[in-house]
Protein backbone atom coordinates (compact mmCIF):
# COMPACT_ATOMS: atom_id res chain seq x y z
CA UNK A 1 0.00 0.00 0.00
CA UNK A 2 1.55 3.28 -0.99
CA UNK A 3 1.62 5.95 1.54
CA UNK A 4 -0.94 7.99 -0.65
CA UNK A 5 -3.06 5.31 -0.39
CA UNK A 6 -3.06 5.12 3.17
CA UNK A 7 -3.68 8.69 3.67
CA UNK A 8 -6.68 8.48 2.01
CA UNK A 9 -8.31 5.08 4.35
CA UNK A 10 -7.55 7.15 8.16
CA UNK A 11 -10.14 8.69 10.40
CA UNK A 12 -8.88 11.85 9.45
CA UNK A 13 -9.87 11.57 6.05
CA UNK A 14 -12.89 10.30 6.72
CA UNK A 15 -13.67 12.82 9.46
CA UNK A 16 -13.07 15.60 6.49
CA UNK A 17 -15.23 13.94 4.07
CA UNK A 18 -18.14 13.22 6.48
CA UNK A 19 -18.12 16.67 7.78
CA UNK A 20 -18.36 18.38 4.16
CA UNK A 21 -21.22 16.01 3.54
CA UNK A 22 -22.90 17.48 6.69
CA UNK A 23 -22.33 20.45 5.39
CA UNK A 24 -23.23 19.74 1.91
CA UNK A 25 -26.39 18.61 2.55
CA UNK A 26 -27.67 19.30 6.15
CA UNK A 27 -26.40 23.07 5.37
CA UNK A 28 -27.31 23.16 2.13
CA UNK A 29 -31.32 22.61 3.03
CA UNK A 30 -30.95 24.80 5.85
CA UNK A 31 -29.68 27.76 3.69
CA UNK A 32 -31.79 27.21 1.24
CA UNK A 33 -35.17 27.12 4.05
CA UNK A 34 -33.79 30.17 4.85
CA UNK A 35 -33.47 32.00 1.83
CA UNK A 36 -36.84 30.76 0.90
CA UNK A 37 -37.84 32.19 4.08
CA UNK A 38 -35.90 35.77 3.83
CA UNK A 39 -37.28 36.60 -0.28
CA UNK A 40 -41.00 35.24 0.98
CA UNK A 41 -41.39 37.84 3.57
CA UNK A 42 -39.85 40.77 1.59
CA UNK A 43 -40.83 40.40 -2.12
CA UNK A 44 -43.36 43.42 -2.96
CA UNK A 45 -45.92 40.90 -3.83
CA UNK A 46 -49.15 38.88 -3.02
CA UNK A 47 -47.92 36.33 -0.06
CA UNK A 48 -48.73 33.55 -2.44
CA UNK A 49 -46.34 34.39 -5.60
CA UNK A 50 -43.78 35.92 -3.34
CA UNK A 51 -43.28 32.34 -1.72
CA UNK A 52 -43.36 30.46 -5.06
CA UNK A 53 -40.79 32.96 -6.49
CA UNK A 54 -38.90 33.08 -3.42
CA UNK A 55 -38.79 28.86 -3.59
CA UNK A 56 -37.97 29.24 -7.05
CA UNK A 57 -35.08 31.02 -6.67
CA UNK A 58 -33.98 29.07 -3.44
CA UNK A 59 -33.63 26.42 -5.22
CA UNK A 60 -30.29 26.55 -7.15
CA UNK A 61 -28.90 27.97 -3.31
CA UNK A 62 -28.52 24.28 -2.22
CA UNK A 63 -26.33 23.22 -4.88
CA UNK A 64 -23.92 25.97 -4.74
CA UNK A 65 -23.35 25.58 -0.75
CA UNK A 66 -22.70 21.76 -1.38
CA UNK A 67 -20.34 22.53 -4.19
CA UNK A 68 -18.67 25.21 -1.90
CA UNK A 69 -18.71 22.73 1.04
CA UNK A 70 -16.46 20.47 -0.84
CA UNK A 71 -14.61 23.48 -2.44
CA UNK A 72 -13.67 24.59 0.82
CA UNK A 73 -9.89 24.73 1.69
CA UNK A 74 -10.92 22.81 5.09
CA UNK A 75 -14.18 21.06 6.57
CA UNK A 76 -14.19 23.15 9.74
CA UNK A 77 -13.94 26.30 7.33
CA UNK A 78 -17.09 24.44 4.97
CA UNK A 79 -18.53 24.02 7.89
CA UNK A 80 -18.34 27.56 9.40
CA UNK A 81 -19.19 28.94 6.10
CA UNK A 82 -22.56 27.30 6.02
CA UNK A 83 -23.23 28.07 9.57
CA UNK A 84 -22.47 32.11 9.23
CA UNK A 85 -24.21 32.22 5.83
CA UNK A 86 -27.32 30.24 8.05
CA UNK A 87 -27.26 32.84 11.04
CA UNK A 88 -27.46 35.77 8.47
CA UNK A 89 -29.75 34.57 6.64
CA UNK A 90 -31.88 33.68 9.95
CA UNK A 91 -31.24 37.31 11.11
CA UNK A 92 -32.62 38.68 7.84
CA UNK A 93 -35.69 36.63 8.24
CA UNK A 94 -36.34 37.16 11.50
CA UNK A 95 -36.02 41.18 11.17
CA UNK A 96 -38.37 41.16 7.88
CA UNK A 97 -41.02 39.66 10.42
CA UNK A 98 -44.24 38.49 9.11
CA UNK A 99 -45.05 38.60 5.83
CA UNK A 100 -47.77 41.07 4.72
Amino acid sequence: MTVSARRHTGWRYRGNVALRALAGSVGAYLVMALTAALLARTLPMSRVEAVAVATMIAYPVAPAVTIWAFLASGPWRALAGVAGIAGLLAIGAWAAGQPA
